[in-house]
């Protein structure tokens, strides 16, 4: 059974969540943050002002899935990771 929009946010949140509060991650956890934001971009229930949002964490995951150094990565993006937890803790 597919996940529904709501979920899927809730699981993209808790994936930034992670990273920003461990300071670490996986590459499956990056390619999973690349397959949720697709399947989100798509949703017509999503709002269109997210979807700038959206975009900018496809991006961190997938740089995150092809770096050799995904700690700093995920470190270097920390402001970027606290202020996209907020914005769609906003939203869920």
């Amino acid at each position: 059974m597919p996940l529904s929009h709501e979920h899927q946010v809730t699981l993209l949140k808790d994936i930034l969540t992670n990273h920003q509060s461990d300071c670490c991650g996986s590459v499956a956890e990056c390619e999973q943050l690349e397959r949720l934001v697709k399947s989100l971009m798509v949703n017509t229930q999503v709002d269109q002002n997210v979807k700038s949002i959206l975009q900018e964490v496809y991006h961190y995951g997938q740089h995150g899935a092809e770096t050799a150094d995904l700690d700093q990565h995920i470190l270097s993006n920390q402001d970027n990771l606290s202020q996209w937890v907020s914005d769609i803790g906003q939203l869920s």
